[in-house]
């Protein structure tokens, strides 16, 4: 009996690994060819363009990101609604309409053609939900997650670089450039869909361990938000701010740090590594079972990167990093901070409170707020600062912006124990439930 039981462990270990490729695999993918279809033109400079006076690059950024705050907006009712058996089309006309939306780009005269760049972001916004709703509610889901999110980090620099090669090496035009690049992800991408959907749907024991995923209407959305306000406007607040730095930093990265001085790969190379640290981190939170010591844990670690982030970008010019160091650091800070929330504290959020609901809700809302911060941003910066040095512009912005985070989340930890500790006594908290149903589970097998 004991080698029978020995045998069944393995085997579900293995099954778990074997999904856990799968699944996880094919989620990095989708997502870093998403980004594909969106982020190479970041590494054009667009050098002597100008519309009604204004920086073109700087146009071409915030008119994509209107588009994709627009379509963020739509997230926070159709991922929140979308159900299982249209999410596969849905991401088939999102990239077919992205990759049309890059020809007119690099087809129109500029600066007609910004409206390739508005239809590219708005086709776009919601892929983040849809591919993570195939992820969500299940064991395995923090690894799941933390594959998929890194996609973010990798293809940030992957996207830099493959814009710099196309141009530089293979002389096609900065406007072409990211429809080309387009092109080689479109099929790949609709076949990372087809994948995603064959997916099996989550089991018992992962409804048990993280709770059933189900769509919310509006009136449920409303109650869920008011129901945790505080808890969620101060997340809201720190997370605005963080994506207004992301974002900074990966569509002006070119113009922050001066790139002819290091090689075409040397964004994909850094990230390489910021991605494999992450990875570590979120993966093993697959082993901390209890989803309130897990939330303690993520929001801890966020502390203290946004710590390191605020001295380091106040210090800049007393530490003398070399543009490595530095680069590798403030990458590091920023995304264990911005893919904590895209990925696995929501998730966890849900399990440890039982809420009825689905991580889509919070992400899209969650990026809504940030991309418009973004947009309002950019656009002060371009009537008030046009000229600024932006080194100095965003290591200033990320010192307060870790500050801004460090107390919303300090805050956040503290009302998350009050809220657990009202909401749950010990001898019924779900944590509790779900650790006997594990024990039960394999007991059974």
């Amino acid at each position: 009996m004991s080698n029978k039981v020995e045998v069944n462990k393995l085997r579900k270990k293995l099954s778990d690994l074997l999904f856990i490729f799968w699944a996880g695999g094919t989620a990095l993918l989708s997502y870093s060819l998403v980004y594909a279809l969106r982020k190479p033109y970041t590494a054009a400079a667009f050098a002597g363009y100008e519309v009604f006076d204004i920086d073109y690059k700087v146009v071409v950024t915030i008119v994509q990101i209107i588009g994709y705050v627009i379509s963020k907006f739509i997230g926070i009712k159709l991922i929140s609604e979308l159900k299982q058996k249209d999410r596969l089309k849905f991401i088939l006309l999102s990239v077919i309409v992205a990759e049309a939306s890059l020809v007119l780009f690099g087809w129109f005269p500029a600066p007609y053609n910004i409206i390739g760049m508005f239809l590219n972001g708005l086709s776009l916004g919601c892929m983040w939900g849809v591919i993570f709703s195939f992820l969500e509610g299940r064991r395995v889901t923090d690894i799941l997650a933390s594959l998929m999110g890194v996609s973010m980090v990798i293809s940030s620099g992957t996207a830099k670089s493959l814009g710099l090669f196309v141009t530089n090496t293979l002389g096609v035009s900065e406007f072409w450039m990211p429809a080309l690049i387009g092109a080689a992800a479109l099929p790949l991408l609709g076949v990372a869909g087809v994948i995603l959907n064959r997916l099996p749907q989550p089991n018992a024991e992962d409804i048990a361990c993280r709770s059933k995923r189900e769509p919310l209407d509006g009136k449920q959305r409303w109650a869920l938000f008011r129901n945790f306000m505080p808890f969620l406007t101060l997340l809201f607040i720190a997370n605005v701010v963080l994506v207004i730095l992301r974002d900074i930093k990966e569509d002006f990265l070119v113009r922050i740090v001066d790139v002819s001085q290091y090689s075409s790969w040397l964004f994909a190379q850094i990230d390489s590594v910021v991605t494999v640290i992450i990875l570590v981190v979120f993966g093993l939170m697959v082993y901390v079972r209890n989803n309130l010591k897990a939330l303690t844990i993520l929001l801890v670690l966020i502390i203290m990167s946004m710590i390191c982030m605020t001295l380091l970008s106040f210090g800049y010019e007393q530490l003398q990093l070399s543009t490595v160091a530095w680069l590798f650091t403030q990458s590091l800070c920023l995304y264990l901070a911005y893919l904590t929330f895209q990925t696995i504290f929501f998730d966890r959020f849900i399990a440890c409170f039982q809420i009825r609901g689905n991580v889509g809700f919070f992400i899209a809302l969650n990026d809504f707020l940030g991309y418009t911060g973004t947009i309002i941003v950019l656009v002060a910066k371009e009537l008030f600062s046009p000229d600024i040095d932006w080194a100095h512009f965003y290591n200033c912005m990320a010192g307060y912006v870790g500050i801004i985070c460090c107390i919303a989340f300090v805050f956040s930890l503290v009302y998350l124990h009050q809220r657990y500790r009202k909401e749950y006594p010990q001898s019924t908290a779900p944590d509790i439930e779900i650790l006997e149903i594990e024990t039960a589970a394999y007991n059974v097998i």
